[in-house]
């Protein structure tokens, strides 16, 4: 595959050299309050993380993300399509975005919308979703804007931080897509 281009922002293979600022993204307790882990993470166990999505398929290998800097490019975070069903032509999709000195700037969201394409037009997928924390507007907020919609809640799904907290599945169709593409070209 080859690197996708927004307006602002690429998406690329993951690279070893990223994994230093993964660590220091996902042992940060703001940047970890969206997103499934709980526990410290060790270099070691980065590493691990990097050795495993290395030997995934191509579909299902994470995505550097990347902001231009000057002439060059800023490492972001990162995003990835995981348990793809090419039967039901759905997945689901998860995004870090990690540099905290760039949250709130339309990136995430522009991201989500690059994915689509991805998902869309490059991986043939019909459905796209993602669960995202209830108690985390935030994030919700820029999947509202990048088209997705709440499908349900799974109540009291979670533990994090000393209690029970809901999770929103939101999806988007690839007719609901195609429908808001052609309003915005």
């Amino acid at each position: 595959m080859s690197i996708i281009y927004g307006e602002r922002i690429r998406l690329r293979a993951v690279e070893r050299e990223d994994v230093k600022k993964y660590f220091d993204w996902v042992n940060d307790p703001e940047v970890t309050f969206g997103l499934s882990l709980y526990l410290p993470i060790s270099m070691a166990d980065e590493e691990k993380w990097f050795e495993r999505v290395s030997t995934r398929a191509p579909d299902e290998k994470p995505l550097a993300i990347e902001v231009r800097a000057g002439d060059g490019w800023r490492l972001i975070g990162n995003c990835t399509f995981f348990d793809i069903d090419h039967v039901a032509h759905c997945a689901e999709v998860g995004i870090m975005i990690g540099d905290k000195a760039l949250w709130n700037q339309g990136f995430g969201t522009e991201t989500m919308y690059l994915l689509q394409r991805h998902g869309f037009e490059t991986l043939n997928l019909n459905r796209i979703f993602l669960r995202v924390y209830a108690d985390n507007p935030r994030a919700k907020r820029t999947y509202e804007k990048a088209g997705f919609v709440h499908e349900g809640t799974q109540c009291e799904a979670v533990f994090k931080r000393g209690k029970f907290g809901d999770i929103l599945v939101m999806s988007i169709l690839r007719r609901e897509w195609e429908t808001r593409k052609k309003e915005n070209p």
